[in-house]
């Protein structure tokens, strides 16, 4: 379980204080069982509450605004959507213990899938195909700016400042070609549309190998969309990018844009959490990999 401290001002948090937290704001939920979970996520801890409920608390304060944008956007989002969305039960409010808003939610069934060892990579494409074009459809008209949905120039300073602490740690010269290949690449014309932002492993669950469920709507907004393009090489393998890059109707400046995104949170997320979270420095040297592996 990484409970390791990320973040300089992360605070601790245990099941001890979660339970009292719960049973203070939803005394008909005190007394049932709760345990922290084993997550990858850098924002929030997750402890499982009963069998059906999850408590979410941000670990650190720039994570507090993701929980009420989220508890705004989700009753909107979630029923548009073809898999599964957390459905929030209760907010807890700051106080004495803790400080920030906290939340809870129906607990959702499944597994992340593991990059590199999917049991259907192909029906796993399809399914993320058809959840990203169901959230492009939906109403955008009054949507929040995206965080992720504003142009990769505005990453540049972020790479190149990580780039400088990996070197010797993957091939800076190639990446720094990739990057500039994706910052050359036209900006989204079209009119902003919906987002989740952050469709990585850590934050898909699928079941029987099928995508049953996103979650972390902290970086959902409207913008452009090519950053939902980012599971091509977050998690599905080379052999169904076409498929999916095909389906989804992504042309060549939103595919490079796309690829540049994934390749920038991948590039400033290694030398972050290179020593304090194992799961996401491997998955930022895979999709590292997986891009420099790509001939176009």
């Amino acid at each position: 379980m990484n409970t390791a401290r990320m973040h300089a001002d992360e605070v601790d948090l245990d099941a001890r204080l979660v339970g009292r937290l719960v049973a203070e704001r939803f005394p008909r939920w005190a007394g049932l069982p709760l345990r922290r979970l084993e997550s990858s996520g850098t924002e929030n801890a997750m402890f499982r509450l009963g069998a059906d409920k999850v408590v979410r608390l941000p670990r650190h304060p720039r994570a507090v605004g993701a929980i009420e944008h989220e508890l705004r956007w989700l009753p909107r989002l979630g029923p548009a959507l073809p898999a599964a969305a957390p459905e929030p039960l209760g907010r807890g409010e700051p106080g004495p213990a803790f400080p920030w808003p906290w939340s809870v939610y129906r607990w959702l069934d499944g597994r992340n899938p593991v990059p590199g060892a999917l049991d259907a990579p192909e029906a796993l494409a399809r399914d993320l195909v058809s959840y990203v074009r169901a959230l492009r459809r939906v109403d955008a008209s009054d949507g929040p700016a995206g965080h992720r949905g504003v142009p990769l120039a505005a990453r540049d300073r972020s790479v190149r400042e990580a780039l400088a602490h990996l070197a010797g740690q993957v091939d800076t010269a190639a990446v720094a070609r990739r990057w500039e290949q994706a910052l050359g690449a036209p900006e989204h014309s079209g009119p902003p549309v919906w987002a989740h932002g952050d469709l990585m492993a850590g934050n898909l669950l699928v079941t029987g190998g099928r995508l049953s469920a996103v979650i972390d709507f902290g970086t959902v907004g409207v913008g452009d969309p090519a950053v939902d393009l980012i599971s091509a090489w977050c998690v599905l393998p080379a052999g169904v990018r076409g498929l999916f890059r095909e389906a989804v109707g992504a042309g060549e400046a939103e595919w490079a844009r796309g690829r540049g995104w994934a390749l920038s949170i991948a590039v400033v997320a290694l030398p972050y959490y290179r020593y304090t979270n194992p799961p996401v420095a491997e998955n930022s040297r895979h999709v590292i990999a997986e891009i420099l592996a790509e001939t176009a």
